[in-house]
């Protein structure tokens, strides 16, 4: 895989492209897709490059120490790692580009995109935790907190899931008990997902490496760089998708006081890790929003309050059919495809909505 030399480090980089149709020779646009922590590149080459370079040319690469990316001494603030992709940018000749990150990534796209605004074109977010949704001084619930403190708990981990860094911690909990090859439960499995799962022994070694040899354990969870001030002044598109069960979907209410154009959207069900769990949901959501649906007039039912708010995926799929959820008549389907869904629910609201 080519490699990009940007500010010290080399990065491991990979380009996704399909030649064009017809006879335009206009440029295509770019998207960069951005992993979170202890993941590399691989988390968005299955199904997402592939599917998603039919409409651009899209760049996957692996942050500073992860993948096979270097591992440097230092340099893993979020702010840097903000730097590494506009310094990536500028390496492959990318003057603007749309993003799409997961948990940590979204962080990293969001300390470039408050850098450089104008470089971003657009933003889909899955599931980032950011400091906005850490300065309360009550802890907060999130709805599947409990059960995931049962988990910790009957696994002997002593880590408190109204930390908001905990889901860090945890990763490099069970990267050790990985290299000690003591055995971990499925439970526990679950809950670091691809990162860490039953073939992850060469991620965790890897992972712990990185906490133990550079500055990266102190300076990735440190300040996230970001202020709601800065995050107000990014006015380019953006989709925020947040899994029903997970904690950073604290973060949705904060960001959504934020970014009023934005479109927040659950996951309906689902944990942090959806887009390995769930991509065809993920995969709509981004087509629709590059296609511009949600930047049209929306429905909404007469009398209630003409506003735009946390929206639940109410087209979704349960046992190879799409459905949609109403609150007269619960769940109605099966249809063939997602489209199909929305159009029959766009008929169902119509009678009882108004277009502002």
């Amino acid at each position: 895989m080519p490699v990009a030399l940007v500010r010290g480090a080399r990065l491991n980089v990979l380009q996704v492209d399909e030649p064009q149709h017809g006879h335009s020779t206009a440029p295509r646009e770019d998207l960069i897709m951005v992993h979170g922590l202890a993941a590399n590149l691989a988390f968005w080459y299955m199904p997402y490059a592939q599917a998603f370079a039919k409409r651009f040319r899209v760049t996957l690469f692996d942050l500073r120490g992860h993948g096979r990316s270097e591992a440097t001494p230092d340099g893993y603030t979020p702010q840097e790692l903000g730097q590494d992709l506009l310094g990536l940018m500028d390496e492959l000749g990318i003057r603007r580009a749309h993003l799409v990150a997961h948990s940590f990534g979204g962080v990293v796209a969001l300390n470039a995109a408050c850098r450089e605004p104008a470089r971003v074109a657009s933003l889909v977010l899955c599931d980032t935790h950011i400091s906005a949704a850490r300065r309360h001084s009550v802890p907060r619930d999130w709805s599947n907190r409990a059960h995931v403190q049962a988990v910790l708990d009957r696994h002997g981990l002593v880590l408190d899931t109204h930390d908001p860094y905990f889901g860090y911690r945890l990763l490099t909990e069970v990267a050790h008990l990985q290299i000690r090859h003591e055995p971990v439960g499925e439970d526990l499995l679950a809950l670091v997902g691809p990162m860490l799962g039953r073939n992850g022994k060469r991620t965790a070694a890897q992972w712990v490496k990185l906490m133990d040899e550079t500055a990266a354990g102190t300076q990735l969870m440190g300040d996230d760089g970001l202020d709601v001030q800065a995050l107000h002044r990014l006015l380019f598109p953006i989709l925020a998708l947040y899994g029903d069960h997970s904690q950073a979907r604290l973060t949705g209410g904060e960001l959504l006081q934020v970014w009023p154009h934005g479109e927040f959207r659950r996951v309906r069900d689902a944990g942090h890790f959806f887009p390995v769990s769930r991509p065809a949901d993920v995969m709509h959501e981004c087509e629709r929003f590059w296609r511009g649906d949600y930047v049209r007039r929306p429905v909404v039912r007469s009398g209630e309050e003409q506003r735009r708010h946390f929206r639940s995926d109410r087209v979704f799929k349960v046992d190879g059919a799409w459905h949609f959820s109403t609150r007269e008549r619960g769940h109605i389907g099966p249809y063939d495809t997602p489209d199909e869904a929305h159009e029959a629910l766009a008929r169902y609201i119509s009678d009882m909505a108004v277009t502002v």
